[in-house]
């Protein structure tokens, strides 16, 4: 099973960087959204592909022609949180004042129920996990937040998420569709979207997908507009995890929707056997 996502930001939506933080920062940026999109829409189109899209509640209130062109193609529409912020830095009640104005702006573009969601950098780690009630209370039904192993922004590994299954939060069972890992180098990474998807020549993405049985990708309208200037602030690590590989970002991922079947969440979701899939059980 492989999955189409991507996540619908700005490209000045940078985590954990001063020059990008929060809203008040982001008035100094130019629109990019537009075009880059325009090159999703292009994608899927010439492609005959079917993608979620986890989109930010800032986007629908800033642009919400950009959700209705979303919805009005037919794809559907996800949350990825209201302001961008890591829920690892938020307060539970921050967090949900967050997720609630999200789902609000969103739904009233649309006019239909939000049911799925993903954490910005998926920022859930162990002691962040009252995420999770959070989202039951919401309405969620899939989360697509989880990432078992190591990384900058979140990463719980205790959690051994690496397909389909349930989270048992507090007696309700949460459907958890969670990124995907590979051992590469000898470390568990991931290859399926952003800066490692960017990172990988294309042959080794082609290995990795054929033996790979669940894949769940995410990509930005930013990992394909090499014409985005620079981002002040970032270190030398960050400017190359941000930049590289833009140029060819897009006709590799054409390549790979041409080589490989995918589907969006919803028909993940049909696809997946629930009966028989594993629970973890969720301690807050």
């Amino acid at each position: 099973m492989n999955i189409l996502t991507f996540d619908i930001e700005e490209w000045f939506h940078i985590l954990d960087n001063a020059s990008t933080r929060t809203e008040a920062e982001w008035g100094r940026y130019e629109t990019r959204i537009y075009e880059n999109m325009d090159r999703i829409f292009q994608l899927l189109e010439e492609t005959n592909s079917r993608a979620t899209f986890f989109c930010l509640g800032w986007v629908a209130d800033k642009h919400p022609d950009v959700i209705r062109r979303i919805d009005a193609a037919g794809y559907e529409i996800a949350t990825h949180s209201y302001a961008h912020q890591l829920a690892y830095e938020q307060t539970p009640a921050e967090f949900q004042s967050d997720l609630e104005r999200s789902i609000k702006h969103l739904q009233d573009i649309t006019g239909k129920k939000v049911r799925s969601y993903r954490a910005p950098g998926f920022s859930i780690k162990e002691y962040n996990r009252w995420v999770f009630p959070i989202l039951v209370e919401q309405g969620i039904e899939i989360d697509c937040s989880v990432f078992s192993a190591r990384r900058a922004h979140g990463g719980d590994a205790s959690l051994g998420m690496f397909s389909p299954g349930y989270l048992n939060v507090g007696g309700t069972l949460l459907k958890e569709f969670p990124i995907n890992t590979a051992a590469i180098l000898g470390q568990d990474l991931i290859f399926s979207g952003g800066g490692y998807f960017r990172l990988l020549p294309y042959r080794a993405i082609r290995g990795l997908m054929n033996r790979s049985p669940y894949v769940m990708t995410y990509f930005h309208p930013r990992d394909f507009d090499a014409e985005q200037p620079m981002i002040p602030g970032l270190s030398r690590a960050r400017r190359f995890k941000s930049y590289y590989g833009l140029k060819n970002c897009l006709p590799k991922l054409k390549q790979l929707l041409i080589e490989f079947p995918f589907v969006d969440l919803t028909e993940a979701d049909r696809q997946v056997d629930w009966t028989k899939v594993a629970q973890k059980q969720v301690t807050v």
